[in-house]
């Protein structure tokens, strides 16, 4: 099985999550490719033109894992637009994960994983595992526990 793991990152904080992810998926034996989701520029808020400098192309995987920052309290834009161009993800096993720095629940990690949940699902994705890391003093924890839970799943 072919693993890809694409992501936007802003900060580097959900690239250093899903560097993890790839480092434990190979040490159990899988075939992963980390991708970066990259805009040409700076994605300005509320610009509903996006421009990509990197666009990963996901047909050659046989499974994805999809990571993004929160950004005002949703997906983030960059994401969303990526998730939005691909044309399918008819039989693709995949997982999404978001970073963010607020813990409140409020605070848009559910409703991000769940955009791009809905997402996936209409291109034909069949959605396996999801999970939420707040920056915080606990992130360690929540990451391990995502690369366990992950790790498993794949």
């Amino acid at each position: 099985m072919k693993i890809g793991i694409v992501v936007y990152s802003q900060t580097e904080h959900t690239y250093s999550v899903a560097q993890k992810l790839q480092k434990r998926l190979q040490e159990k034996g899988k075939e992963v490719e980390l991708e970066r989701v990259v805009m040409k520029g700076e994605a300005q808020p509320g610009s509903k033109d996006m421009e990509f400098e990197i666009i990963p192309e996901v047909e050659k995987y046989d499974a994805l894992i999809f990571g993004s920052p929160v950004q005002a309290f949703s997906l983030a834009r960059p994401m969303k637009a990526y998730l939005e161009q691909i044309p399918s993800l008819q039989g693709k096993k995949i997982a999404l994960f978001v970073t963010k720095g607020v813990r409140f629940n409020w605070t848009g990690g559910t409703q991000a994983i769940g955009k791009m949940k809905k997402i996936s699902q209409s291109k034909g994705g069949s959605i396996v595992g999801t999970d939420i890391i707040v920056w915080n003093k606990n992130r360690d924890e929540k990451i391990d526990a995502l690369l366990r839970r992950f790790s498993a799943i794949f």
